[in-house]
Formats: C-alpha cells, sequence, structure tokens
C-alpha cells in the first residue's frame, strides 16, 4: 500500500440542521474506527486552533484512496481536500 498525506477542511453547508451535522459526524467517527482497523488510516491530527484535519492514509492507488476510502466518509460531501503522496525517505528515523 502506498502513504498519502491528506488535508481535509469540512464546511457544513448552510441551514443544515444541527441533528443532521450530529448524526453525521456520529457516523464519521464509526468510518474513521472502521478505516483506522483496516489499516487505511493511520493517522490523524487537528492543528491547534483550526478545523481542518491533517493525516496519513494508506491506499493501493490515488484513485482507491479517492473512491474506496475517503469517498466512504459521511462527511465527505462536505469535504474539501488535498492529497499528497508519498514516499519513504532515506534518512526517516522509523524506516525499517
Amino acid at each position: 500500500m502506498r502513504e498519502f498525506l491528506v488535508e481535509i477542511t469540512t464546511t457544513v453547508p448552510e441551514g443544515t440542521s444541527e441533528a443532521e451535522v450530529a448524526e453525521r459526524r456520529a457516523a464519521e467517527a464509526v468510518r474513521a474506527r472502521e478505516l483506522a482497523a483496516g489499516g487505511n488510516l493511520v493517522r490523524l491530527w487537528r492543528p491547534v486552533g483550526e478545523k481542518r484535519s491533517i493525516g496519513v492514509w494508506r491506499a493501493d492507488d490515488e484513485e482507491q484512496l479517492h473512491e474506496k476510502v475517503l469517498g466512504t466518509l459521511p462527511l465527505r460531501p462536505w469535504m474539501s481536500l488535498t492529497v499528497t503522496p508519498l514516499e519513504s525517505h532515506p534518512n526517516d528515523p522509523g524506516r525499517a
């Protein structure tokens, strides 16, 4: 599997009910746990004071990442994404 750095900004459409937002966020948490258990979601951070997320995700390729991983997130219709494919660095201390 390849790794990707994904920056996610979620913008709730104006006029969306709080109930729908709460329902989608709860479903998002469940789906994130499923993707983590399946090895697709590796790490996820939120920069201090910001509403966006930055994560390391895995998929066979970028098409699979968009269609079968990120595309399955309940909040995806409200997300804007920046995806950067990653490769190992020779000086990475975590490299085995």
